[in-house]
């Protein structure tokens, strides 16, 4: 499927879909516990559709609808009937690793072509030091990757390019036999171990940390059923916040949270710096386009925000240089070669740094470009197509379903020119 964008000016009020990070936790520390949680106004796509999968093959019932009621497994996983397919969801395969070491038995854990090319060896290496039993079966560190538990606890160090090795260990060591302490010798992505961090205070797990360069938990605790509505997602918000700040539109984005703990509300201050009349209310943002400026940002803390603010850059006068986000090299695609390739494509200058971007204004014209089976990469270039000349022309948008399944639509609801062919 592809996607045929034209010039718009936007208006009107969007109601920002559930959190793709907070649901696939909900879920996994719902499987973890003991009885029945709901999950209210959780996010419906591929992603966490992934993440509901691989519990309910650890045992774990899981009803879906409005609210999704998750009866849990007290700590007491099955060993899986078949083996667990992630699709192309790197936040599930990560959690379920450490999970599968909870159990007695042997679990195969595999997903889509992207994610058989995620490297995970330093998360194999810690669960290994941890009691468990991890390999990749064609030993590149990717998957397929075997897991045998059981997870015992212990002492590990790790380096954490993505969060999402941390967040695993976190999320399962409090379920291991004995305590687990984590030396952390690299971290990205801070908020989303954040984020982690607020679910288990949530649960009264015990644990102690030193800054984010060292942690240790107490094993043999359980989690508790819980009742908990999700917030909305701000890397989906990107999208409408840049789409507004560079097509010079009026835009409010409902049920945002900037006491929430997700790294990219930051992009909420990254356009008001640049220039875009930014208001916050307690649930909203409302946003309104304005002539940009170049500015640097660091997205260290917010990797998933650089397709849509290289776009912005786009559309600054000067130059904008997003920098210190190696790890955007690691998602789903290459994010930092393949925004530099296909805005390139649609006139673009954009300069590629080992850590980032550095994007030189002047608008864009529309042109077919590829959006490499990324959602990111696809919507971040719809964005661009509302304010280029011309039409764009995006293929592999299919993809958009693995975090925001109704992008198409609601940007139709606010007078976007985009149509799904």
């Amino acid at each position: 499927m592809s996607l045929i964008v034209r010039r718009s000016e936007l208006h009107g009020t969007v109601r920002v879909p559930a959190s793709k990070s907070h649901t696939i936790r909900a879920v996994f520390i719902a499987s973890l516990a003991e009885g029945e949680s709901d999950i209210l106004q959780p996010l419906d796509s591929l992603d966490t559709m992934a993440a509901v999968n691989a519990c309910r093959g650890f045992g774990a019932e899981i009803t879906l609808g409005e609210k999704w009621t998750v009866r849990g497994t007290a700590g007491a996983l099955r060993v899986p009937d078949d083996v667990i397919d992630v699709a192309n969801s790197g936040t599930s395969l990560y959690i379920t690793m450490s999970t599968a070491a909870l159990c007695g038995g042997y679990s195969v854990l595999t997903g889509d072509d992207q994610i058989r090319k995620r490297p995970a060896q330093p998360l194999i290496e810690s669960l290994n030091d941890l009691g468990a039993e991890v390999v990749s079966t064609r030993a590149n560190g990717m998957p397929p990757l075997v897991v045998k538990g059981l997870l015992r606890g212990g002492t590990t160090s790790i380096r954490c390019p993505t969060s999402q090795y941390l967040t695993s260990l976190l999320i399962n060591a409090p379920l291991a036999e004995s305590s687990t302490k984590i030396d952390v010798l690299e971290l990205n992505e801070h908020p989303y171990v954040e984020m982690t961090l607020g679910w288990l205070d949530s649960q009264g797990i015990a644990y102690s940390r030193a800054g984010f360069e060292r942690f240790e938990i107490e094993g043999g605790q359980s989690y508790s059923a819980f009742t908990r509505e999700m917030p909305a997602d701000f890397s989906s918000a990107t999208f409408f916040l840049v789409a507004a700040a560079i097509t010079g539109s009026d835009l409010t984005l409902e049920g945002l949270d900037m006491t929430d703990a997700q790294g990219d509300k930051a992009v909420v201050g990254m356009l008001d710096e640049m220039g875009a009349r930014v208001t916050v209310t307690e649930n909203a943002v409302r946003i309104e386009g304005k002539p940009l400026q170049g500015a640097e940002f660091d997205l260290n803390a917010t990797p998933d925000a650089l397709p849509a603010m290289a776009v912005a850059g786009c559309f600054a006068e000067g130059v904008t240089k997003l920098a210190n986000v190696p790890q955007a090299r690691l998602k789903e695609t290459d994010r930092i070669a393949v925004m530099r390739e296909e805005l390139t494509r649609m006139g673009g200058r954009i300069e590629e740094l080992p850590d980032g971007l550095v994007v030189t204004g002047g608008g864009l014209t529309g042109a077919n470009v590829r959006g490499h089976d990324d959602h990111r990469v696809v919507m971040a270039l719809a964005v661009a197509g509302l304010a280029a000349g011309g039409t764009t022309e995006i293929d592999s948008a299919e993809s958009t379903r693995v975090t925001f399944p109704n992008f198409v639509e609601l940007m139709r609801e606010v007078g976007s020119q985009i149509e799904e062919v």
